[in-house]
């Protein structure tokens, strides 16, 4: 069971269903896939709205080894979700937001 307040979500990926956090490791491995200088500039990236398959697979790739999980982005990238690359772009946004929540909401 996901703990919200670690920001942790479940997501069905690849037929499993799954637990993904964004650790500061793992935000710090984003940083550096997008060439953000700080979290503030990858939280502006997030927001933009365009996220490619690529980004995807990125951010659900650092939510899966954030949680634990040994799986490389190539791996994320032939997984399936239910609803497609909308199912994909739920999943991350979901992660997203539990990360970047400030709590108001709880």
């Amino acid at each position: 069971m996901p703990n919200k307040y670690r920001g942790e979500i479940a997501a069905e990926l690849g037929g499993r269903q799954r637990t993904l956090v964004l650790t500061l490791g793992a935000l710090a491995e984003l940083e550096s896939a997008f060439g953000a200088g700080d979290l503030v500039a990858l939280a502006e990236r997030f927001v933009s709205g365009r996220p490619s398959a690529r980004d995807l697979t990125h951010i659900i790739g650092a939510g899966l080894r954030g949680a634990g999980e040994a799986v490389t982005d190539d791996e994320v990238a032939v997984m399936t979700v239910d609803g497609g690359v909308a199912g994909f772009v739920r999943i991350a946004a979901d992660l997203i937001a539990a990360t970047f929540d400030d709590g108001a909401t709880r």
